[in-house]
């Protein structure tokens, strides 16, 4: 899983509360297990027309935000199925970071599995950082995982919290499979002793 430390890029803003995961990536798109590819299927049903034209009020498909590395959005953000999905298309799309009010559990959870940011703010936060991201290609906003800071194209600085454990996994780029194999010596060490000790076994 790719770290994340710093990240600085372009912010979208979507303003919709109760952002489902069906709305993120419709269940057309679940039928392959790659994480690769879903980019294209993201929020999906708002970017593209019935013909498969692109909307262009949508705002990914505008030209300020179609390289968008921050997400800006309404509350209880990803709420809806546990598809894991959601996060792969956020992910697929060049999306590391959601700021919100809220988010569901399972979608948050996911988001750190799978190298994404989510972070929570205030509602006068996330105003503020809402017409930051309206600004368009000045929109641009530097997520300090570290300091756990945001810092705005004007200078502000909004600090948030973040568990300490799901921090160290995203600053050092460790998923559920990297944190097993940093216990592979221990594990290694006793299989072998289980070996000696029970060779019917």
């Amino acid at each position: 899983m790719e770290k994340f430390t710093t990240l600085t890029g372009v912010a979208a803003p979507l303003p919709i509360v109760n952002v489902d995961t069906d709305m993120i990536i419709p269940k057309d798109y679940l039928k392959t297990i790659k994480r690769t590819g879903l980019g294209t299927g993201l929020f999906a049903e708002m970017r593209y027309n019935e013909d498969g034209s692109e909307n262009p009020d949508f705002v990914l498909n505008k030209p300020a935000y179609r390289n968008a590395r921050i997400l800006v959005a309404g509350g209880n953000f990803g709420c809806g199925s546990s598809r894991e999905h959601a996060p792969w298309a956020l992910a697929d799309f060049g999306i590391r970071c959601v700021i919100s009010t809220s988010f569901a559990d399972i979608f948050h959870n996911n988001c750190f599995k799978n190298g994404i940011l989510p972070i929570t703010v205030g509602a006068e936060e996330l105003e503020k950082l809402m017409d930051d991201a309206e600004r368009g290609a000045n929109a641009t906003l530097t997520v300090d995982l570290e300091a756990q800071e945001i810092r705005g194209p004007d200078g502000g600085v909004i600090k948030f919290e973040i568990d300490a454990f799901k921090r160290h996994c995203l600053l050092n780029g460790l998923d559920d499979i990297a944190l097993t194999l940093e216990k592979a010596p221990t594990i290694e060490s006793f299989e072998q002793k289980y070996t000696e000790s029970r060779p019917w076994a």
